[in-house]
């Protein structure tokens, strides 16, 4: 797949070639159930699990009986700190544990293709010759988006840290910057475009090819 390169001015200055093997997966039902089983793992491991609610052996006070057993004309009461009481402990309730969900690396990778492949269908990768800044300007990068007609969400893909440029996008609330190697589902179909320079190509093929 043929995709214009483009500098920062926002001119096509020749054509980069986008491999069918992970840019050009087919939509399936099946790569979709993928992508979509990918999503929700990452959204679980994301969770930390720390919720928790004191059953009626963790609450504090209910020591003693309340009143004896028999011949008060009162239902049978051990403590006040039973589930029925104000203030008494929580049946099954939440408690501290793991949402981590496991996943086969090539059904890991092959969701990431499918979205790659869902935003090249779309025309929504942008590939530049680089993305350079020489200082932390937050004017600059959006003069470099407004250039390119990256008027939506945009998620920019760095082959290697560049703290200019990461800087420069921080402060905008739609665009994110993540290194290549770090390439995830969920921001991946968070963004409406991804805008990556030659380099973060590089990176992908590297990580993605077969």
């Amino acid at each position: 797949m043929q995709v214009p390169l483009r500098n920062m001015q926002g001119e096509i200055v020749g054509e980069v070639e986008l491999r069918d093997d992970i840019f050009g997966v087919p939509l399936t039902p099946a790569t979709k159930a993928v992508m979509h089983q990918a999503l929700l793992r990452q959204l679980a491991n994301a969770r930390l699990g720390t919720h928790d609610t004191k059953t009626r052996g963790e609450v504090s006070g209910g020591g003693r009986k309340i009143w004896r057993q028999k011949g008060t004309g009162r239902a049978r009461q051990g403590s006040i700190r039973a589930p029925h009481w104000r203030h008494g402990g929580v049946v099954f309730g939440p408690h501290p544990r793991s949402y981590a969900q496991k996943m086969p690396r090539k059904m890991r990778r092959l969701a990431l293709r499918a979205a790659l492949s869902a935003k090249a269908a779309d025309q929504q990768i942008v590939v530049l010759d680089e993305l350079a800044l020489e200082a932390p300007k937050t004017k600059q990068m959006l003069q470099v988006l407004g250039a390119l007609k990256l008027d939506s969400s945009v998620l920019i893909l760095l082959p290697a840290k560049d703290a200019a440029v990461e800087m420069s996008a921080r402060n905008l609330p739609r665009v994110k910057t993540l290194l290549a190697n770090y390439l995830n589902v969920r921001d991946l179909l968070g963004y409406d475009y991804v805008l990556m320079p030659k380099g973060s190509l590089e990176v992908i093929e590297s990580i993605l090819g077969q």
